[in-house]
């Protein structure tokens, strides 16, 4: 009997043993299996925030080998670091663990009562409960715009959620930091971004940590493409450097008078590229040494515009815009603290209605800037960037096939959308309510379908611009909990931080945790279309990246030809030979005499195929003009021509044909001036 029993506990657990050999053949185990799933800390702080979501995040790529996921293209993971480190309130992470994190700024206790940037942005009299940890009475909150929304539990969250890249874009404002009453440390603004640099990669050894060890954990910076995609095969978060700041490189301007050189834009894009910063943006907020601002609207905007004056002596300027795109207009809303700070007898100016775009555009510096990103192969944000910065930024990029440039969160004119997408560039929009957001991705759905690329979103957490508030408990197609992430891996449930769990549904995008349950409300808003749109953003993001990684300048074959004119202007200080608009300077040019019918004659030496001819105009541009080739220098064909050319730097492109000779036939100037060109080049494609 006792031999029998033995047999059958025997044949049980051979049973058992092939039981579990074809469950592991046929299945995954259990994910809450040993508690050692890749995606889990060994080692998270006790205590912390709870991310609320099971499963497992999806690896690999699709069967086209494309990587999947959302992009977040503009967050301020440091913004509390920024603006003399007392504006946001709170920490991203600390070593001594969320109670230390996620508490007020000291001059918000006991009541609020000197939350002086709530009184500006928010309205009312700034007073909440200071306390975060653990209760979150009052913060974060999605009106709230002085308070941490980027705790880094809840970008894990996100994470987890199926986001895969995320651009950290290093912040801050010199000015808005040294008017700001309350402040502990410098305002230079250089100085901040390196401190911001410094602690994005100590948040990913923070996480390595919790992970067992260097590189283990799910947030990681990367510097290329490749890596990216890397990085997301494996199933973690991409994270990219961006700086968005006002004064770049030193690069501000007083009285129209800069205050930086070539040099120093050439040393800081240096630093910045040792940094790990693959995309920045030039300006932002206030015109500077390298271009002028899109407007801000409002109150804000007049206080923008106050700053605008303290930090380079003249308010904005505006002009009619001479075509369909505008920057934001500004409306002379009173910011009766922010007007305070100008000195006795100055006034901020009124504005006509008709005249909406800035009359600074791309600076001679801002574009030697501009090339500068593009020799370092790093991607040009253009939001923020007046109307005329932004055309000629894009003038520049199509002359040399450049893709690397960006809208990361709805701020540039809409009207340029298509000129970003026909570059190879990427879009993303601004993190708005779940309707808003869907009636603007529907508006460009089919630009996207043309070109096929998928869509981002710029959750700007951090940024001062507030976020979606709840569209009610009752409102129809609300996020109901717990929901599947997109890929239908995962399970989302209520966020949970302390004592306060968040629904956005009455408590509307309070922080970068509820970024999936925002997506949720977008799918059940908009439908399943423009959720997929999204989930293809970071593929979309990395072929706009690893294109401007791997663009190399075409050969200009007219640098240095022989050219010849029909006529050319006399100077007696100045030479304005045909020769000066090939000799590769941008600060010499070709001028004809003042009248209609004028030619500028290019001879390559030897016959190429000719597909693509720049001009770069001087103020006295051709309003009417054809391009012409030929392989004799007789008999000549029309390869390109305008009616309506608007001077600036003009692409012609046309099916490549065979020519030695180029020759630019003025018929109509667009000044009382001749024909003037800086230079002109001549590519084969």
């Amino acid at each position: 009997m006792d031999r029998c029993s033995y047999r059958r506990r025997k044949d049980v657990t051979l049973v058992s043993l092939l039981l579990l050999v074809l469950a592991m053949a046929l299945g995954p185990t259990p994910s809450s299996a040993a508690g050692n799933d890749w995606w889990t800390p060994a080692a998270r702080p006790t205590p912390d925030s709870q991310i609320n979501v099971t499963g497992e995040p999806f690896t690999g790529t699709n069967a086209e080998g494309e990587v999947r996921g959302f992009v977040d293209a503009h967050d301020h993971l440091f913004a509390n670091e920024a603006f003399g480190g007392r504006l946001i309130c709170g920490k991203t992470f600390s070593e001594a663990g969320i109670a230390d994190a996620l508490k007020d700024c000291p001059e918000h206790y006991p009541d609020g009562s000197l939350a002086v940037f709530d009184f500006i942005t928010k309205g009312g009299d700034g007073r909440h409960d200071p306390v975060g940890w653990p209760t979150f009475k009052d913060w974060p909150a999605h009106d709230s715009l002085t308070h941490q929304q980027n705790y880094y539990a809840w970008v894990e969250r996100a994470w987890r959620g199926g986001q895969r890249v995320l651009v950290n874009d290093l912040v801050t404002n010199g000015v808005i930091c040294s008017v700001y009453f309350f402040k502990d440390r410098s305002c230079d603004e250089m100085t901040s971004i390196r401190l911001q640099a410094k602690l994005s990669y100590d948040l990913q050894a923070y996480v390595d940590k919790m992970y067992g060890g260097t590189g283990k954990g799910w947030f990681r910076i990367v510097t290329d493409s490749a890596q990216a995609r890397e990085v997301i095969k494996q199933g973690k978060l991409a994270v990219i450097l961006g700086v968005e700041t006002s004064e770049p490189f030193g690069c501000k301007q007083v009285l129209d008078i800069a205050q930086c050189s070539k040099a120093d834009i050439d040393a800081g894009l240096d630093e910045l590229y040792s940094l790990g910063v693959r995309s920045m943006f030039l300006c932002h907020k206030f015109d500077n040494a390298l271009c002028g601002v899109r407007f801000d609207e409002g109150a804000l905007g007049t206080a923008i515009n106050v700053g605008q004056f303290l930090s380079t002596g003249t308010f904005w300027k505006t002009e009619k815009c001479t075509g369909p795109q505008h920057d934001n207009p500004i409306n002379g809303a009173s910011a009766a603290e922010a007007e305070a700070e100008l000195p006795a007898g100055v006034q901020v100016p009124s504005y006509a209605g008709d005249a909406q775009c800035n009359t600074r555009g791309l600076t001679d510096l801002g574009e030697y800037a501009v090339r500068g990103m593009m020799k370092r192969k790093m991607m040009l944000e253009i939001d923020h960037m007046s109307v005329k910065a932004v055309g000629r930024a894009l003038d520049i990029f199509e002359a040399e096939s450049y893709p690397g440039v960006i809208s990361s969160h709805s701020w540039m004119d809409l009207n340029w959308t298509e000129r970003v997408y026909g570059l190879g560039g990427f879009v993303a929009q601004y993190m708005h309510g779940s309707e808003g957001f869907v009636a603007e991705a529907n508006r460009t759905k089919a630009l996207r379908d043309k070109y096929d690329v998928g869509y981002g979103y710029g959750t700007d957490m951090n940024g001062v611009g507030g976020w979606p508030g709840p569209r009610g408990a009752d409102a129809a197609n609300k996020v109901t909990y717990p929901f599947r992430s997109v890929d239908g891996g995962s399970v989302i449930d209520r966020q949970t931080t302390g004592e306060r769990t968040w629904d956005l549904n009455t408590d509307g995008a309070a922080h970068y945790g509820l970024v999936p349950d925002w997506i949720e409300d977008i799918r059940l808003v908009g439908g399943q279309d423009v959720v997929n749109d999204l989930f293809r953003g970071a593929e979309s993001y990395l072929d706009t990246w690893g294109a401007t990684e791997k663009h190399q300048a075409g050969v200009n074959l007219a640098k240095g030809a022989a050219a010849t004119a029909s006529s050319a202007e006399w100077n007696p200080f100045t030479s304005y030979a045909p020769g000066r608009a090939v000799d590769g300077a941008r600060d010499t040019r070709w001028a004809s005499d003042w009248s209609d019918d004028q030619s500028l004659g290019i001879d390559l030496g030897s016959t190429h195929l000719v597909g693509r001819v720049t001009l770069d105009w001087e103020r006295a541009y051709g309003k009417s003009y054809r391009i012409e080739l030929s392989t004799d220098g007789a008999n000549w064909q029309t390869a390109w021509s305008t009616t309506s050319g608007d001077g600036g730097l003009d692409t012609a492109l046309f099916t490549g044909t065979p020519a030695r000779y180029v020759r630019i036939h003025g018929l109509e100037r667009g000044t009382g001036w001749g024909y003037s060109l800086y230079e002109v080049g001549v590519h084969s494609s």
